[in-house]
């Protein structure tokens, strides 16, 4: 259903780095890179994360109640791309734990401010 969500960002270079290693961890290459915008995925036909540049060439800000959820295939997952996360420079916003009965989710900031977690159902 998702195609891809984009996040803004200040600073591609920076953001670049993190989300390289970061989503590296989960299989994900750069598919496209046009300078102000950068699109990671696994596959051509499943979801994918982009960073960009605001097309209206204002500040990119950080949605309040905005999150982006990355699914995992393990609780474990979830812990290590949480960790590495937090290595790269991310801020926490709630460790990995069991937040309802059969989901697992740790929630981060990325540089820019931007909410994300990784998640485990079942």
């Amino acid at each position: 259903m998702i195609g891809y969500v984009t996040l803004g960002s200040n600073d591609i270079p920076r953001a670049a780095a993190f989300y390289d290693s970061l989503l590296g961890e989960l299989g994900a290459r750069r598919t496209m890179d046009f300078g102000r915008f950068i699109l990671w995925g696994t596959g051509p036909h499943s979801p994918s994360l982009a960073i960009c540049t605001p097309h209206d060439k204002n500040p990119a800000t950080v949605g309040n109640g905005v999150m982006v959820a990355i699914a995992c295939a393990t609780r474990e997952d979830v812990d290590r791309l949480h960790a590495k996360a937090m290595s790269l420079g991310g801020t926490d916003e709630g460790a990995p734990g069991e937040r309802g009965p059969h989901f697992y989710a740790g929630y981060f900031r990325d540089l820019e401010g931007n909410k994300l977690n990784f998640f485990k159902m079942g």
